[in-house]
């Protein structure tokens, strides 16, 4: 999970750097009475494009049959290497799970899911699958969606189960 530092965009042009200002060229500061803050400044300088999103997530993968017990075990494995699942479904051939991610926006969350699969195949023992499917939504949508009764049920049993 990425968490963005306040104040990180301000920061990347380096020390007196700025778009749009030559070499040697000063911003101009404004005095801010104590209290007052910067319009649209969230809690803590964070404005509100910084600040983390919950979003949900559904990653699908497939490829060749594993042995069913294997495939379980994997599941298990990265469940308890990221916490954070709530849910996966498996068969020998494909397995879908179902998770929240903290992100700044739908393209960190996306990111974050498609690294998912690949950087825990080998602790895990996640069988050699690709990623055929991801649906990333955020937890508006997810709610909307359950309470007009389509879209992904809410993830309950919590766990791993076979389709």
């Amino acid at each position: 999970m990425r968490r963005v530092r306040p104040g990180a965009a301000a920061s990347r042009g380096g020390a007196g750097g700025g778009f749009g200002r030559g070499a040697g060229e000063e911003r101009a500061l404004t005095s801010v009475a104590a209290g007052d803050r910067y319009e649209g400044e969230g809690v803590g300088g964070e404005r509100p494009e910084d600040t983390p999103r919950l979003w949900h997530v559904t990653l699908s993968v497939s490829g060749e049959a594993a042995p069913l017990g294997e495939v379980r075990r994997a599941l298990e494995q990265l469940a308890h290497d990221h916490p954070f699942l709530l849910t996966s479904r498996y068969a020998s051939d494909h397995a879908e799970i179902r998770y929240w991610e903290e992100a700044r926006d739908l393209h960190d969350a996306a990111a974050v899911a498609l690294r998912l699969w690949g950087e825990h195949r080998q602790t895990a023992g996640l069988p050699p699958w690709e990623i055929v499917g991801l649906e990333v939504i955020d937890r508006a949508t997810y709610h909307q969606r359950v309470a007009e009764g389509y879209g992904p049920p809410p993830a309950s049993p919590v766990g791993i189960h076979p389709f």
